[in-house]
């Protein structure tokens, strides 16, 4: 990189992996003066988004603040919605008209939930997609006095909401509803406990399901029956951004972003993306948006960056996973572990063991990101239940 010249990188979401992308590059640059890194998001607050589950039951959870964490960086934090990426001028546009230009992009602005494919459900339902959201449902959950409580999706997001809901109202009747079983690609033993901590809390699931319409009142099944509903929390499916497609990044049927090995765009070397928002492929096939492999990407990404700056080839990215980590209110979980492409060892934690594990990783990113500030080389670290993995991604 020519010392004469300042070049700019941005990183646009503060997610996971946005954040774990720029926390590394500047903790590895803070004594240069020709990297300067930005850092664009809606909050200048972090979202947890693991803890949602209990925002949306009431629950305080910490609301840690992205500038203080920046803080002794040299890392620039910018507050706003980015609105259009320009990839010919190298520019992003954010609400307030700013343009904010870049040598290079870092694309990681995340994924919510998918409230346009089932009519009504943008209308009428609650979604976990930000602190804001989850607040929203937390208001109408102290406002029924009963009634029931849909929750469409019987993924871990569901699951999880629904273990939280029933145990915070039990005056509720809380309904899962999804085409699979709740935590039907687990081992039998972990998903015996999860089925039972379900029943314990009296939470009714109907699996096999597929629910055409949200109304205000109820729910449309493709079998033509309906759900009454004081209340629906959306938890199936997921969508990004139609900004990688605008700007011309090519990106899978989903709107991810497609990267090579170093995680850079194929169609735009000059950006990167990490984190839900991107189509990493690995050996076992596309990588599925969780925090787990969020932070490594943004990890890699960062390193990816300097070595392309320092004139050498990035290395490909490796990941494996560990482990399904699922609440069951406050005291009861399941902890499935692992083979690396996330097919169910035999190894699991139940019970008060596993909310306690489940606790520790939840807790663990913010304090990863505060030891990188010090220690970029922590960076190449992930937290699992107490114990640190190394992330290949580093090597």
């Amino acid at each position: 990189m020519n010392t004469t010249t300042r070049h700019e990188v941005l990183v646009m979401g503060a997610g996971y992996a946005g954040l774990g992308t720029v926390i590394q590059l500047a903790a590895r640059t803070r004594k240069r003066g020709n990297l300067r890194v930005t850092l664009v998001n809606p909050y200048d607050t972090f979202t947890e988004r693991l803890r949602l589950h209990m925002t949306a039951t009431g629950q305080e959870t910490a609301k840690p603040n992205i500038p203080e964490l920046l803080d002794g960086t040299g890392a620039e934090f910018v507050r706003g919605w980015v609105t259009a990426v320009d990839t010919e001028a190298k520019t992003v546009r954010i609400d307030d008209d700013r343009l904010l230009r870049y040598d290079t992009l870092v694309y990681g602005l995340g994924s919510i939930a998918d409230t346009a494919s089932v009519p009504g459900v943008d209308d009428h339902a609650y979604t976990l997609n930000s602190p804001q959201d989850a607040a929203l449902l937390a208001d109408r959950l102290t406002r029924l006095d009963g009634g029931t409580v849909v929750i469409g999706g019987s993924g871990l997001t569901g699951i999880e909401a629904a273990a939280e809901i029933a145990e915070r109202h039990p005056e509720l009747q809380v309904v899962l509803l999804g085409r699979g079983e709740p935590g039907a690609s687990m081992h039998p033993k972990a998903k015996a406990h999860l089925d039972a901590a379900l029943a314990r809390l009296g939470v009714r699931v109907r699996s096999g399901v597929e629910v055409v319409k949200v109304l205000p009142d109820c729910v449309e099944l493709a079998d033509g029956s309906s759900i009454p509903a004081a209340a629906v929390l959306w938890t199936s499916g997921t969508r990004v951004s139609p900004l990688a497609a605008a700007a011309g990044l090519t990106v899978d049927e989903r709107g991810r972003v497609v990267t090579d090995s170093a995680l850079r765009s194929v169609s735009h070397p000059d950006v990167y993306a990490v984190g839900d928002a991107a189509a990493i492929r690995q050996g076992y096939g596309v990588m599925h948006g969780t925090c787990q492999g969020g932070m490594p990407t943004g990890v890699h990404a960062a390193l990816s960056i300097l070595r392309v700056l320092a004139g050498k080839e990035p290395k490909p990215f490796r990941f494996g996973y560990y482990h399904t980590p699922v609440s069951l209110g406050r005291n009861d979980a399941v902890v499935q572990f692992t083979r690396p492409d996330d097919s169910p060892r035999r190894i699991v934690l139940t019970g008060k063991r596993a909310a306690k594990y489940k606790e520790t990783v939840t807790a663990a990113p913010w304090p990863t990101f505060a030891r990188m500030k010090k220690m970029p080389a922590a960076g190449a670290l992930w937290p699992h239940g107490g114990r640190y993995t190394r992330i290949r991604s580093a090597k």
